[in-house]
Parts: structure tokens; C-alpha cells; sequence
């Protein structure tokens, strides 16, 4: 009997057949498109290509021009600061909003609704409204200064020493709410004994969070971690409709840096070097990561 029931079962190769079918799409488009398509721009990041690719080996030339660029090195700056001030201010900002929607408040709907409705709008109108909200002829100085306060000062699209934050401002607009409806729905999976049993103990509403709620919550956190860096590294939309890199170059960021050097140049080598950069600094950030969350456990 037992021979028999081994000889009718099919091998792992075939279980779960129609999935594994439906799934060759994506494998494929995964394989040829963006490991493909990685592959060619790094190829193609060594060698002297203008409007065409054309495969004429330059070593490492186009790197040297590149961390030569002081358009470049202030890209990165501006990104790491948008990027650590973005992560930080969302996950604050997006939980204590979760933690206090989690209190069963009236017109909860309403609320998460108000608060996810901006991540619904581009990042273009996003960019332009906020564009808008803070110039200083019509916007939030303005209103001010009609107000009585005449030296009230608030411009930082105008202003090259912190533009980048004026970006962050709209950045954390529109992205706060998504983390908050993240968050909100990890609160709501934890068992409401944890929360008895707390009380019961006389733990402070605080530790609670602290040492209880926050590390039974580290996978909603990693999912919202990986979603909230996706789009800092991918932040180009926010900066062309408030700024379009300027004051000067005080605003530019590499992905725009990327597309400029590649669509307006016509300097494909260079964009195709940057575009390696922006991989690698990922790549040095995941791999780790999925190392120590996938790899460096010994399952018992």
C-alpha cells in the first residue's frame, strides 16, 4: 500500500504545476529584462558611448568623471540626506499616526482616508502643489506676512542651503500615510491578550510599545522599510516638478542625473555609470540584509 500511494504522488518537479506555469512570465521577464538589462549597463558603463552604444572600452574613465562631478557628489548628498530624514521622520511620524488610530477613535474611516488620500496623486502634482504651498509670492510666507508678521521668512525652494528639505516636506506628504496604513494594520494583528496582560503588569503604555509591540511587529516594519527606500532611491518625479534641480544644481538627486546624462546629453557611458553607482549602493544595502534575514539562520 505504502508503494503504491509513493507511485501515484507526483514529484515535486510537477506539483503545483498551473502555478509554477503561470508564473514562467514573470521569471522570464525577470531573467531577460532587468538582469539583462543590468548586465548591458554595466558593460556598457566602461566604454566612451555618446548618442549609440557602441562597445569601445574606456576602463574606468567614466567613473573618474563622474566622482569628479561636482553635480554628481551633490546629488548623493542631497539623496542620503532625503533618504536617513525620509526614514526616520516616516516611521515616527507613520507609526505614532497608527498608534493612535489603533484607540478605535470616532470617524476612524475618515481619518485613514484623509491621511492615505495624498499617496493616491502623482508625484507630479504632488511636486507642483507643494511647489505652490511654499513660494513666497502666494504661498504660506505670503499668507503669513499678510497676517502682520512682516519679516516672516519661509522659501526653501529658493533657498540652496536647504531646498532638499522643502523636498522632504512634500517627500513625507504624500508617503506618511501609505506607512501609517502599514503600521495600523501590523497593530491590528497583535493579540489584544498582549495588551490584558500588559495593563495587568502596570507596563507603561510606552514600554509597552517599546519592548513589546514594536519588535512582535519587525515584519510589517522590514515591509515598510523596503517600500519607504524604493522610493528615496527612486526620487526624481518630487524634485523636477518643485525644482528641476535648482537653486543651480543644489537640488539634483542621481536619478535625475541619470536621465540628463542619458536623454539630454546624449552622453549614454556617463548615465549608464551613474545608473551602475545607484545599483551598487542598493546592492551593498540588500545583500547584507537578506543575508543575515534568509542565509545566516541555521534552521533546527
Amino acid at each position: 500500500m505504502a508503494s503504491t500511494s509513493h507511485a501515484g504522488r507526483p514529484s515535486k518537479l510537477f506539483r503545483n504545476l498551473n502555478a509554477k506555469i503561470a508564473s514562467i512570465p514573470m521569471v522570464l521577464t525577470a531573467l531577460v529584462i532587468f538582469l539583462g538589462g543590468t548586465i548591458w549597463t554595466v558593460v556598457y558603463s566602461f566604454t566612451n558611448s555618446k548618442l549609440l552604444p557602441r562597445l569601445k572600452f574606456v576602463g574606468f574613465d567614466q567613473y573618474d568623471r563622474l566622482w569628479d562631478a561636482p553635480r554628481w557628489v551633490m546629488s548623493i548628498q542631497n539623496l542620503a540626506i532625503y533618504g536617513i530624514l525620509s526614514l526616520i521622520f516616516s516611521l515616527v511620524i507613520g507609526f505614532v499616526l497608527a498608534a493612535l488610530m489603533d484607540q478605535k477613535i470616532r470617524f476612524e474611516n475618515a481619518f485613514r482616508t484623509i491621511f492615505l488620500y495624498p499617496f493616491a496623486l502623482s508625484f507630479i502634482v504632488t511636486g507642483l502643489v507643494w511647489q505652490w504651498i511654499l513660494n513666497p509670492d502666494f504661498g504660506v510666507q505670503s499668507i503669513v506676512r499678510s497676517l502682520g508678521w512682516e519679516t516672516f521668512t519661509f522659501n526653501p525652494l529658493y533657498n540652496s542651503d536647504i531646498v532638499i528639505y522643502g523636498i522632504l516636506i512634500a517627500g513625507l506628504w504624500q508617503g506618511t500615510g501609505l506607512v501609517m496604513c502599514l503600521l495600523l494594520a501590523g497593530l491590528r494583528g497583535i493579540d489584544e491578550d498582549i495588551w490584558k496582560a500588559a495593563r495587568v503588569d502596570g507596563i507603561p503604555m510606552w514600554k509597552t510599545y517599546l519592548f513589546i509591540i514594536i519588535p512582535m511587529m519587525r515584519p510589517v516594519f522590514i515591509t515598510t522599510l523596503v517600500i519607504i527606500t524604493s522610493g528615496i532611491v527612486r526620487l526624481y518625479d518630487l524634485v523636477v516638478a518643485q525644482t528641476s534641480g535648482g537653486p543651480g544644481i543644489a537640488s539634483e538627486v542621481p536619478a535625475k542625473y541619470v536621465y540628463d546624462y542619458m536623454f539630454q546629453a546624449q552622453n549614454l557611458g556617463q548615465g549608464f555609470a551613474a545608473s551602475t553607482m545607484m545599483l551598487l549602493t542598493v546592492a551593498i544595502v540588500i545583500i547584507p540584509w537578506a543575508y543575515l534575514e534568509f542565509g545566516g539562520k541555521k534552521r533546527g
